[in-house]
């Protein structure tokens, strides 16, 4: 078997799961890890792997996985797809989610190559469930409920805000789909705590929620990559109403964000070029194994 070679540029939290998500991959196999200072040091796990700065030395590469901020993800897709190498990505900015694809997908053309953007839990996994809890009742209302859990974009976000020596968002869900971001911050010294937290509220990560934030002496003592999410549509089959679906799940934030990344690049292999969103995908495509099989087994 050709195994997928896979490159992941990042090695932040994303990184890490998503490496051991293609270590468990029978299909694939890591060639090497790009990061800025192409270092390993304080990383036992990398000591099999390459580690450079520039993804060109690790020679030929199938599929490169973003594990990069979102605010990241176009500069660095473009460069990958237009050397022809497939790119992957947990993009979660939803309203520019639209607007990233057709970037991507003119790249993609070009460079004869696959883009698969937000990639992650949600947008990626989740957004197949609404898919198809909006196709199996058509008219109604579908609401997505957060939480309580540590998201991984907003606290991103608040780190990247100056004076801000590290950061945990966490999100609490207060039902139909309305949530409450409980930011803490932990300040660099001599940082202006009204300066951070105004420049925070004014982020459109944040701009859209009602928003806390609570300066702390030490991030790590409250850091918890937990998450959750609970989906619920209540809509019409046919001429049939009160149709009431619920999905629940209590998960590893980035452990499941790096498993959909590392489905996402196995689809990617067998679409045509282009720029695609998960729920443009044939789900069976995500999934390792003889296509037979998987249809006796699952369907």
């Amino acid at each position: 078997m050709n195994k997928i070679k896979v490159a992941i540029v990042g090695y932040g939290n994303i990184g890490k799961f998503t490496l051991e998500a293609v270590e468990a991959a029978p299909d694939m196999e890591c060639v090497g890890i790009v990061r800025r200072n192409a270092s390993k040091e304080g990383l036992p796990e990398l000591a099999p792997y390459k580690v450079v700065s520039d993804i060109r030395e690790l020679g030929a590469v199938d599929v490169a996985i973003l594990a990069t901020p979102s605010r990241k993800v176009e500069e660095n897709a473009l460069k990958y797809l237009a050397m022809g190498i497939s790119t992957v990505d947990s993009f979660d900015i939803h309203s520019k989610i639209c607007e990233l694809r057709a970037s991507l997908g003119a790249a993609a053309q070009k460079g004869g190559a696959v883009s698969v953007i937000s990639a992650g839990w949600d947008p990626g996994s989740d957004s197949v469930v609404r898919a198809l809890l909006q196709a199996v009742a058509p008219a109604g209302v579908t609401y997505t409920n957060f939480g309580p859990g540590r998201s991984m974009g907003h606290s991103v976000a608040a780190k990247a805000i100056d004076g801000v020596k590290d950061a945990l968002s966490v999100t609490i869900p207060l039902g139909t789909g309305i949530h409450r971001r409980m930011v803490y911050v932990e300040l660099e010294e001599g940082a202006d705590a009204a300066a951070v937290e105004a420049a925070i509220h004014a982020d459109p990560y944040f701009a859209s929620d009602e928003t806390h934030v609570m300066p702390v002496a030490s991030i790590a003592e409250l850091n918890d990559v937990g998450h959750g999410v609970n989906l619920v549509r209540k809509g019409v089959s046919g001429k049939t109403h009160n149709q009431l679906f619920s999905f629940d799940m209590k998960i590893n934030n980035p452990a499941l964000t790096g498993q959909v990344l590392v489905c996402a690049a196995r689809a990617a292999t067998r679409q045509k070029a282009g720029c695609y969103t998960l729920i443009e995908i044939p789900v069976i495509d995500f999934l390792y194994g003889d296509r037979n099989e998987l249809i006796k087994h699952l369907v």
